[in-house]
């Protein structure tokens, strides 16, 4: 079992979103899990779709929501950072009851692999 500390530092002052600066991790294994894609006709949709596969992929390997220690997002349109955030909002508290929220890389970027999709999320987990 990994022991993971995820943790701010005062000096770096409060993050913007629901996120953590530093996560320090004594793992006997890591799980690199792809980026994510999901069908949907809007953002939310495709967004609930994502966060859906990659509770899959990390019950597929005997982890959980508590096992994450990375995430890198990207999205589409700067425009849905607010639908993003919202999203995270609501549901990581859910994901991650006892608010040590994974650290989290957003990048805006030009298109995915498919033109339908909205967002892309990769995850790190420690085991």
């Amino acid at each position: 079992m990994a022991d993971i500390r995820i943790y701010n530092v005062d000096a770096l002052g409060k993050p913007l979103g629901q996120y953590s600066h530093l996560t320090r991790v004594k793992a006997g294994e890591f799980l690199f899990i792809a980026g994510m894609l999901a069908p949907g006709d809007d953002f939310d949709a495709q967004c609930a779709g994502v966060f859906a596969q990659i509770e899959k992929a990390l019950k597929s390997a005997g982890a959980a929501w508590g096992n994450v220690v990375q995430f890198t997002t990207y999205l589409v349109h700067s425009q849905d950072i607010a639908r993003f955030m919202q999203f995270r909002l609501r549901e990581f508290p859910r994901m991650f009851p006892n608010g040590a929220y994974p650290p989290n890389t957003l990048l805006i970027i030009d298109r995915l692999v498919g033109e339908q999709y909205l967002l892309e999320v990769q995850t790190v987990a420690a085991l």
